[in-house]
């Protein structure tokens, strides 16, 4: 007898979530591919020889620079180069509750991986035998300081007069409720599903960063790429108009305005001799 072909029932697929809901809302009501409120001013700090203060969302960071100058101690210097050398710490009024003033392994983490991300821009073999400084103090935190960190220090190092190739401009991709994301905040990177840091020259189109923490696939992995990329590019606008309003390059409202010279009374016509 010869068997019926059996059948398998199978359910209907439901349509693929959209990575990139054009319509979704944030918890902070921000669109997918939104930066959270940015902020950068340069030259902000007196006794140092660059500096820059950056808020990104509640994020709030001073960045000081320091060199080049001669590499203490001695035997750590580089005979064809300069040392890059990055501190980043957490104030212990940064979070809440408040942390130990002590370092810590992540500070540590973030001040190697800020160093990573900077170095591809420094023409560090200008400087052999010499060091330079960044020192990164995080006075409020929300989520994201290493990208914000590595913003403001970029912004800092032109400052000190340091030659570079180009900004770095740093911002992460991430995912939430399946859903591709720019710029998490606090929230976001504790709940979210993954978290992906990016760093970006964009004159030269090489990313000097690329972490990730979580899981996705390749083809959102790809897509968020692209997504911090266009967040890079973003940020890198903002860095360029903090050191142009610093040294007033194509800033209308540092002009002085014109002198406005009073008009001359019209002189009334002379009536000839007769004339009423």
């Amino acid at each position: 007898m010869s068997k019926k072909p059996t059948t398998k029932k199978t359910a209907a697929r439901k349509p693929a979530r959209s990575k990139k809901a054009v319509g979704w809302k944030r918890a902070d009501g921000r669109a997918f591919d939104e930066l959270r409120t940015l902020k950068i001013e340069s030259g902000v700090l007196p006794n140092a020889d660059g500096s820059a203060y950056i808020e990104m969302g509640r994020n709030k960071i001073l960045c000081g620079v320091f060199g080049p100058r001669e590499m203490h101690p001695k035997h750590n210097a580089r005979p064809n180069e300069a040392v890059l050398r990055c501190r980043y710490h957490m104030a212990p009024f940064s979070v809440d509750p408040r942390r130990s003033p002590a370092p810590s392994r992540r500070d540590q983490e973030i001040s190697m991986v800020m160093r990573s991300a900077l170095e591809p821009a420094v023409f560090l073999e200008r400087y052999p035998r010499a060091s330079i400084d960044v020192y990164v103090e995080v006075l409020e935190a929300d989520g994201g300081t290493r990208c914000a960190s590595i913003n403001a220090a970029a912004v800092a190092l032109v400052d000190a007069g340091i030659p570079m190739r180009d900004l770095v401009a740093a911002c992460a991709a991430g995912k939430i409720e399946d859903k591709l994301i720019l710029d998490l905040g606090d929230y976001e990177d504790k709940k979210g599903q993954s978290d992906m840091p990016v760093a970006y020259m964009p004159k030269l189109n090489k990313v000097t960063l690329l972490q990730m923490d979580g899981i996705m696939s390749t083809k959102e992995t790809e897509d968020a790429v692209t997504l911090a990329i266009e967040g890079c590019k973003k940020v890198y606008e903002v860095q360029r108009e903090a050191l142009k309003k610093k040294y007033g390059i194509d800033q209308p409202q540092d002009k002085p305005p014109k002198e406005l010279q009073p008009e001359a009374p019209e002189e009334e016509p002379q009536r000839e001799e007769g004339q009423q």
